[in-house]
C-alpha cells in the first residue's frame, strides 16, 4: 500500500479523502503563505494556488523517504480579484455582500510528489460557483458561525455554506479544495494506480 501524506490540516480535505476510502496521514506543512505570496507575487489564481500547493508538498517531502505527498491550495477569483481566507468577520461580511447573486471561480492547486522516485506533477482545477442572493441578516448570521473565516473565498460547499451555493459549473471536489478526479489524473501521470490508495 502507498504511504500517502496530505500536506494539509484542512478538515474539509481530510473528510473528503476519508469519505473517498483513501488511507492517509496528514501533516502540517508550516508554510508562511503570506510571505511567499509577497515575495513571489503570483499574477493569477492559477499561479497562486499552484505555487502554494507546491510549497506545502515540498515542505513535507523533505522529511519523508518513501511517501507520496500531496499539497493543495485554494482561492476564489471574483470580479478580477483573487480572494483567500477572509480571517476577519468584517471582511467576510463585505465579501458576501459583494458576491451575493453573482458567481466566481474557485481554483484549487495540487502538487503531488513521489518522494522515492523523485518525481512530481502539478495540476490546477477550477469550478464556477453561483452564489445565492442572501439578505444582510442571512450573511451576518452565517459569518457569526465563524465557518467562512478560515476558508478560501469565505464559503464552504460541504458545510453550513452549502445552502448558499445555488449551483456550480465543474467539479464539486475542486470547490471542497481537493479534486479527486485531478488526483487520479496526477497519479496516472506518475505511473501510479489511484485505486491502490483505497483502504
Amino acid at each position: 500500500m502507498i504511504d500517502f501524506v496530505l500536506a494539509s490540516t484542512s478538515p474539509a480535505r481530510k473528510k473528503l479523502l476519508s469519505e473517498a476510502g483513501i488511507q492517509f496521514r496528514d501533516l502540517a506543512p508550516g508554510v508562511d503563505e503570506d510571505q511567499m505570496v509577497e515575495e513571489l507575487a503570483p499574477q493569477t489564481p492559477s499561479e497562486l494556488t499552484e505555487l502554494l500547493a507546491r510549497a506545502k508538498a515540498e515542505a513535507i517531502a523533505t522529511t519523508e523517504t518513501t511517501a507520496l505527498v500531496l499539497g493543495c491550495d485554494s482561492a476564489l477569483f471574483f470580479e478580477g480579484q483573487t480572494l483567500g481566507k477572509p480571517l476577519a468577520s468584517s471582511v467576510a461580511i463585505e465579501r458576501w455582500k459583494a458576491m451575493r447573486g453573482k458567481s466566481g471561480s474557485l481554483f484549487s492547486g495540487h502538487h503531488l510528489i513521489d518522494v522515492q522516485n523523485n518525481r512530481a506533477v502539478s495540476l490546477v482545477t477550477s469550478t464556477e460557483v453561483f452564489f445565492a442572493d442572501l439578505s444582510d441578516q442571512e450573511i451576518e448570521t452565517y459569518v457569526a458561525t465563524n465557518e467562512p473565516l478560515q476558508v478560501a473565498g469565505g464559503f464552504t460547499i460541504d458545510g453550513l455554506g452549502g445552502a448558499f451555493v445555488e449551483r456550480i459549473n465543474g467539479d464539486y471536489h475542486t470547490v471542497v479544495g481537493l479534486s479527486l478526479v485531478g488526483l487520479r489524473k496526477m497519479m496516472r501521470e506518475l505511473g501510479l494506480d489511484y485505486q491502490s490508495l483505497w483502504r
